[in-house]
This record gives structure tokens, sequence and C-alpha cells, in this order.
């Protein structure tokens, strides 16, 4: 053998032409063989495999039927299974057709189509947004008139409506919204300007039910007149999602200007003006008016949860009796007779401390304690003084403090990792993808100090802190580990169990959005509108539904854990996972979680669907599932799913 090595070396060395001419046709046969099992393989699952119903008998014991399509062993032997694989590495034993069909884009063929869309869309954007943006900065830098205005907005729109799939827009006009219902979707209120109001570009404004328009306001790039939080879409922006992004982080007023800009705050600092001056249409929204040049149409929101306002960057926690020992609970106090929310925000941030409590003229600062644990929340009317120097917000009095958290960062929860000793049992933290996994276990290694484990291995887990993602998951080294498996050998595998459970219509938005844009993206219009999202809920539903039944029926040990619930009530679920994890509960460290709750993989908000995705048939569907879940749930006396879940 080895002459033959010899002999083969030494022709090459005096015919290196050769060599060379192999090397190529052999990186070209591989090329070849490489493309080729890219054309083979099949984007998503086939039809015949969606569908139990229409191949041969389950195996095994079988779980009720429900609606078209069976919740049994076969189908989650032939689709959930495969499916929960593709969480785990390539190299546990599938072959490569399988792993084409189970791809997120379906194989390289499919890649290489995505990219030559991809690259024309950012080719027609490339010559339309210079233009674009030089009419936008004309618009912006000069004092127009009405009719210079109209004519610099209407170039405007004609050249940015191409990029988001319109091709003749046109301004439609208060009778022609009345007329059209579908002008506002459901729920939506309708508010038409003044009649006196004269400009083709104004039209009535489609808002949600929880917003009031307030008016037309003056604004200035050097004293804003909503001073929160801001945002920018220059494509996309409409109305609703000003409202909803400013709610969201429990803001007072919405105000919209230029078309394509979001400003929140909880008080104007500015003029109203005339109705007339926003003139300016929304980016995304035609129809509906979105401000003027240095012009905000604001909007007064209804809050869902008081719970939710902010002051700034300061969260609004609520109103609570004075602790009985102060100077141990809140340990910095200062005396401010001008007091106002801004100055003692400040003070408690300049300080280092997570808390500001306000009461009449004093400003109080500190952590959350068992001495002072913000659980037990007073009526608001009895914080209801205003502060000297700010006459819309309330500060609180001697006996009842109006409490915010600052941006400081409470570090008593913050050191993880690993297990000191290998653990001598296997927990497993299991989910339905989309149902919270992530989030608790950020929680988890707060509340207890220790890293998680995963049975899978993601990258962008581990970049965020996860440590415990690149352990093998039965290293022993972690608390608990993330899976989302359903098979019975696999549940086996583990000692006891955390099932975390979610609002299947909630669950299947969220790993919708997480397959298509990651884990904090959303998905694309296209894919919400396109045969992706009928195709995921006909898999993935069913699935929701065998998760839970086969955790019930395999698991040892299981502490069933509803994720609406965790959200309301943290303290208190997350104290149970804590003690099924085997370590001692702190209630400083979960006072500390509760702090710290959101973690780095909260998704903004800024791009909820305007829309319901579910149609009739997938609610009929997943409704079913539903019941079957709260059946199996309280055949085992535990509680069942919360009311929230049904029908919508």
């Amino acid at each position: 053998m080895a002459k033959l090595w010899f002999k083969f070396q030494r022709y090459f060395r005096r015919k290196p032409v050769r060599f060379f001419t192999f090397l190529v046709l052999y990186l070209t046969a591989g090329s070849l063989v490489f493309l080729h099992s890219g054309f083979v393989g099949q984007p998503a699952v086939s039809q015949s495999q969606a569908s139990p119903a229409g191949g041969g008998p389950a195996q095994g014991n079988e779980l009720p039927f429900v609606g078209d399509l069976h919740l049994a062993r076969g189908f989650r032997e032939g689709e959930a299974s495969s499916i929960a694989r593709r969480h785990g590495p390539s190299f546990k034993g599938k072959d490569a057709n399988e792993r084409a069909k189970l791809g997120d884009y379906g194989g390289a063929w499919s890649r290489a189509l995505k990219g030559r869309v991809l690259r024309e869309k950012e080719e027609e954007r490339a010559h339309r947004e210079p233009r674009a943006l030089l009419i936008f900065t004309e618009f912006r830098g000069r004092n127009t008139s009405p009719r210079t205005r109209a004519r610099l907005t209407a170039s405007l729109v004609e050249f940015l409506f191409p990029l988001f799939g319109e091709k003749n827009p046109t301004s439609k006009s208060s009778n022609d919204i009345q007329r059209f219902p579908w002008c506002c979707p459901r729920d939506w209120s309708l508010d038409l300007p003044d009649s006196g109001t004269a400009s083709h570009l104004l039209s009535p404004v489609c808002s949600r039910a929880f917003a009031k328009y307030i008016g037309c306001y003056l604004d200035d790039t050097q004293r804003r007149a909503l001073r929160g939080v801001s945002f920018f879409d220059y494509k996309k922006m409409t109305v609703f999602r000003c409202q909803d992004n400013c709610a969201e982080r429990g803001y007072l007023y919405a105000g919209l200007e230029f078309g394509a800009e979001c400003y929140c705050g909880h008080k104007i600092q500015a003029a109203n003006v005339s109705a007339a001056q926003c003139d300016m249409e929304c980016k995304g929204e035609r129809g509906s008016v979105c401000g003027g040049a240095n012009r905000l149409s604001v909007y007064r929101l209804q809050l869902a949860q008081e719970s939710a306002r902010r002051y700034g960057s300061a969260v609004f926690r609520g109103c609570f009796h004075r602790p009985e020992n102060l100077s141990l609970a809140l340990p910095v106090t200062a005396a401010m007779p001008n007091m106002s929310v801004d100055k003692c925000v400040d003070l408690c941030t300049e300080k280092e401390y997570p808390l500001a409590a306000l009461a009449g003229t004093a400003c109080h600062c500190g952590f959350p304690t068992t001495r002072f644990p913000l659980h037990d929340r007073e009526e608001e009317q009895l914080c209801a003084r205003k502060c000297s120097a700010e006459e819309l917000e309330s500060c609180g009095t001697p006996r009842h403090f109006v409490v915010y958290q600052t941006q400081v960062q409470d570090n008593r929860c913050m050191d993880r990792r690993f297990l000191p000793a290998k653990s001598k049992q296997l927990i497993a933290l299991a989910s339905f993808p989309g149902a919270g996994n992530t989030w608790a276990r950020h929680l988890i290694e707060l509340a207890t100090g220790f890293y998680t484990g995963s049975y899978y291995f993601d990258g962008s887990l581990y970049n965020k802190g996860f440590k415990g993602e690149r352990d093998h998951w039965r290293s022993g080294r972690t608390i608990c580990i993330k899976t989302h498996e359903s098979g019975r050998k696999e549940i086996e595998a583990f000692d006891a169990a955390i099932l975390l459970i979610r609002n299947p219509y909630k669950a299947l938005m969220a790993e919708f959005n997480r397959k298509y844009g990651g884990h904090i993206g959303f998905a694309a219009h296209a894919h919400w509108k396109g045969k992706e999202w009928p195709e995921f809920v006909r898999n993935y539903a069913p699935w929701w539904a065998t998760h839970t039944l086969d955790w019930l029926k395999f698991g040892k040990k299981v502490l069933v854990v509803h994720f609406e619930d965790l959200k309301q009530d943290l303290f208190v679920q997350l104290g149970r996972m804590v003690r099924l994890l085997g370590v001692a509960v702190r209630e400083d460290r979960l006072l500390c979680v509760e702090s710290q709750k959101d973690g780095n993989f909260k998704r903004s908000g800024l791009r909820k669907l305007e829309y319901d995705p579910y149609t009739a048939d997938m609610r009929r569907s997943i409704s079913a599932y539903i019941k079957t879940v709260d059946a199996a749930l309280r055949g085992r006396n535990l509680t069942g799913v919360p009311d929230d879940y049904y029908p919508r």
C-alpha cells in the first residue's frame, strides 16, 4: 500500500497540471452532490404525514378523537415527536431527507430562492430610499406652505408606498371611510376631524377603543411635548402601533408626528393648535392622520393595568402603606419641599437603589425586602395628593407612599454558578415551544443562583448568559433541563419535571414568531398571510395537546405551572418551582427576581398583529384540544386550564 501511495505521489509531482485538474473535478462532483440533496428536500411536511387519520391505525393506547385529527400515539410518533426533534442536534440518527423536511426553509434550493427575493427587494429599496430621504429632509427642513407640503408629501408617499406593497396610493375621504367598514378593524373607533378642517390629506382616524383622540399639539425638537419613550418607522407606522407601544409601557399619552414618529408621555407639555395643522397621513395606514410638521396627533390611553405605568424610565409599582420600621425598610431619606417624581427617582438612582418611594415632601430609597415586599397594594386614592412641583402626578402622603422602580439593577440575585456537586436526579423544565420556557429558565436561575441546562444547544441563548446551554443535558451540573420532547422514552429519562403550560393561541403565535424571526423578532407579514401560518397551525396545534397529555401520563413527579399564573403571581408560583428543585426558598431573592423578571428575551410589542390570524376552523380545533387537556388535568385532581384559554 505504501509503494502504491509513493507511485501516486511521484506521478502527480511530475505532472502538476493533471493533479490540479483531478482536484477541480473532485470538488465539482462534491458540489453537484450537495446541490442535488438540496433540490430533493421538501420544505414542508406532507399532507399524509400531517393527518394521522389518513394513514394506518394508531398504535398503542389511543387518546380521544378531537376534530379532524387524532390525538393518538400514531400522531405523536409520526408527527409530533419528529417535529420536537428539530430542536435537537442533527447527529441523533435522522437521515438527510427527514432533516430537510423539518428545516426552517426546506433545503438549499429554498434558501437560494429566499436570498434572490431579498436581493431584489434590497435593490428596489436602494433605488427608492435615497430619493425618499431627500424629499423627507426637504419637507422637515423648511417652513413650507400647505401647497408645498402637500406636493412634497405626495412625492414621498409615491416613493415609499411601493416599499410596502402598495402601487397606487389614494387618499380616502370621510365619506369613503364611513361607507366601507373595512377601513377600521373590529373593536376600533372612528374619530372624524372637525368639519371646518379642509385638506385633501386630512381624513378620519381609526383608533383602538382604549384610546381617545384629544387634539393636535405643538412639538419642538428642543423641548418635546411628550418626553417619554419614542420610536420611528418611516415605512409602516400606524396609529395602533404607536398607541400599543405607549400603552404597553404604561404611558398615559401617545402622539404621532411627521406620519412616522411616535412619542409617549405622562403629560403634554405644549400648547393645543388647530386640528388642520395635523395633516400628514400615517406611512403604514392610508386614511389615518399621524400628526404633521412639528405637530403631534395626541391620544389619551386607557390603560388595562395601572401597574404598567411608567414615568420616563421609572416603572410605577403602586400605592403602599408606610412600613413599620421605615429606617430599616428604606434606609435613605431626603426632605424635598418642592417634590416631583423626577427629583425622587433621580435621587434614588444616584444613590444606586432600585426603589423610590414618594411620601408627600419626603423621598425614601431602598430595596424590596420582607419589611417592604410591595405585595399589598392600597387604593390609589390614598396616595392621590398632588406633587407641589408637578400638578399632574401624585406624590403620596406621610402614611401612604407612591413607589417607582428605578433603572438601578438589583444585584442581590444576579450571581449564578454551576452546581458544586453532580446532581443525583434529572429534573425537566418541559413545555411546548413558545410557552415561555426561556423566560422560566431566567427566573429559575435568578431565584436559585444556579445555571439551567438544555436538551438542545442554542448559541444565541448561550451568548445571552445561559452558560448551562453548552453542557450535556446529563452532565448533572445544572439545576434543571429545558426540553420540548414528548415521547415516552424521553420523558421517562427524567426523575421529575416542571410542566409549563400556556394558552395555545398565544404559544402558537410566539413559536411562529421565533421560527421566522428569532427569539425576540417577529415573523414577516407575508408569513402570516401566506401558506406558512395555516400549515404551522395544522401541524403544531395537535402537538400542543399531545405534549401535555404525554407528560401527565408518563412523567414522574410532575409539577404543573400555568404560564399565566406565573405572570400574575410570580412570587408564589416561582416559590413552588424552587421547592421542587430542592433549593431553599429565600424571600429576599424572590423579591429581587420580581424586579428583574423580564430578562433579555421579551419581545418589544412594537409589531403586534393588528388582526386575528386564527380562522373559525382553527379556533374550533384548538378549542377541542383545550377541552381535552382541561379534562386530563382535572382527572388528576389538578387545576384546569385558566378561563382565558376559552373561546376567542
